[in-house]
């Protein structure tokens, strides 16, 4: 049976080395750039055309517009509207990566703990600065909510801290444990089909089925989590308490 593992192994397709740097073309990298063409595709396809009634692309992109547009609206407010551009690229891009992952034979870069922190700690000190450049010190009170008393700082200011700190690392590992361990199973009960027979194949071939239409729903999930959560920590940014 194949090392069900072995389908994230990161592998060199174009060596390149500048000085002291390893700039290699990697699977990973290239699967990142095959992400945003096909993003580029996608939203390319669907503004093309701008008919009053719109067609099957055109409808598709205008959903994800009005769902991001949606999402933030709901959890930041029309202060978030400037942050759209971002937010909505972010979307798309974990949205993309974990769809194009499930395609046989592909990489799914986002099952990476060093893909999805990178992402992860963008996002948290983008928003940490956001918060310091509107309120400058008044940023500190974030840590002690108005209102508490003076004799629980001591106590509440470290546990405010830590899960503040805390914030990309359970954002970056929520979205790689989910899509490493999907393509685990999946690849885990795939291995079983050939072994077992013409007979006692179908089971897991069957339970590989299911797994996979129910990775295409953790796919969209998995996205609107990292998103959804971008944007409260956003409105934490903007607002405070």
């Amino acid at each position: 049976m194949a090392n069900p593992l072995a389908q994230f192994e990161i592998k060199t397709l174009v060596p390149i080395q500048l000085g002291s740097v390893d700039a290699s073309l990697t699977n990973s990298g290239l699967f990142m750039v095959t992400t945003v063409a096909a993003i580029t595709i996608f939203l390319t396809l669907g503004i093309r055309s701008r008919n009053v009634v719109p067609g099957r692309w055109q409808s598709m992109a205008e959903l994800s517009y009005e769902f991001i547009a949606g999402m933030i609206r709901d959890n930041v407010g029309s202060e978030g509207r400037k942050y759209f551009p971002f937010i909505f690229s972010l979307f798309m891009f974990i949205l993309f990566a974990n769809l194009i992952g499930l395609i046989p034979y592909s990489f799914t870069f986002t099952s990476h703990i060093i893909v999805t922190f990178a992402m992860a700690l963008f996002v948290f000190l983008g928003v940490t600065v956001i918060a310091i450049a509107r309120h400058k010190m008044h940023f500190f009170s974030f840590f002690l909510p108005k209102g508490v008393p003076m004799v629980m700082a001591p106590i509440l200011v470290p546990i405010e801290v830590l899960s503040y700190l805390s914030r990309p690392i359970s954002l970056s590992i929520r979205l790689f444990a989910n899509m490493m361990a999907g393509h685990t199973m999946m690849k885990v009960f795939a291995g079983f089909v050939i072994p077992l027979g013409i007979f006692g194949g179908w089971a897991p071939l069957g339970v590989d089925i299911a797994l996979t239409a129910f990775e295409f729903l953790v796919a969209f999930l998995q996205a609107y989590v990292f998103t959804v959560l971008t944007c409260l920590y956003l409105n934490d940014a903007i607002n405070l308490h």
